[in-house]
């Protein structure tokens, strides 16, 4: 589904050393699998996910999205490949003020031009699958923001995606929320055999995932767990 081949992404500020905001990394992420990519803040983490998303072009390397290079395609081409193809999880605070739930929730498929009458039987089995189905019409405000977080995965989720995009979904989220979240990601992506790389500072997402990586100074190193805050009685084992 998703293969990165020696993706490099170096920037230059002033005259000094370039900044290796990714440095030779590859990966593969199958359908239906969870990736999870660890690294302190300013190890690129986010650049990735922008080269992935279309967002910045490699200076070197390739990004294959179903055996398409995401960097060989048109202005055109890379919007509709965000639109329909790609979903990415924002944050809570990317929720439109004042919308309720289910519009929120439907904001790519107005985007994409579906007819009105498909959209509510698209959207609302989902936000009813992620437990929201008496709170659809409830407004951005009136949500909790382990609410807002299901409604931007719904968002996401909403034109069948191949591939998610996920950069740290759960840092507004108190640890219960975290894991309700992360386990509600796990079995979407299963369902729907839809592949899922998240970035994230939050150890517990080790647990739900299928790979673990960790990004250091652009470069993809082994995953360290004795670094990951497990939940008691776990065994670093997917729940």
């Amino acid at each position: 589904m998703l293969a990165l081949r020696e993706l490099v992404k170096h920037y230059r500020v002033g005259g000094g050393e370039p900044i290796r905001a990714v440095d030779g990394v590859s990966m593969t992420v199958g359908a239906g699998k969870f990736v999870v990519m660890y690294g302190p803040s300013g190890s690129g983490k986010t650049t990735l996910l922008e080269l992935v998303a279309g967002l910045q072009a490699p200076d070197n390397g390739t990004v294959l999205v179903d055996g398409r290079d995401i960097s060989a395609m048109s202005r055109r081409e890379a919007d509709e490949y965000r639109l329909r193809e790609l979903g990415i999880i924002g944050q809570p605070q990317n929720l439109i003020p004042g919308a309720r739930a289910i519009e929120n929730a439907s904001l790519k498929l107005w985007l994409s031009a579906r007819r009105q009458s498909e959209i509510g039987p698209t959207i609302e089995p989902l936000l009813d699958q992620l437990g929201l189905a008496e709170r659809m019409l409830h407004r951005t405000e009136q949500l909790s923001m382990g609410e807002r977080q299901r409604v931007l995965i719904a968002q996401a989720l909403s034109t069948d995606p191949k591939l998610l995009l996920a950069d740290e979904p759960t840092a507004n989220l108190d640890t219960h929320r975290t894991r309700e979240v992360l386990g509600l990601l796990r079995a979407l992506c299963e369902q729907r055999g839809t592949a899922l790389l998240l970035a994230s500072h939050d150890p517990q997402a080790a647990v739900f995932a299928d790979q673990v990586h960790e990004l250091c100074d652009g470069k993809l190193q082994a995953y360290e767990p004795d670094h990951a805050l497990l939940v008691p009685g776990s065994q670093q084992t997917r729940p």
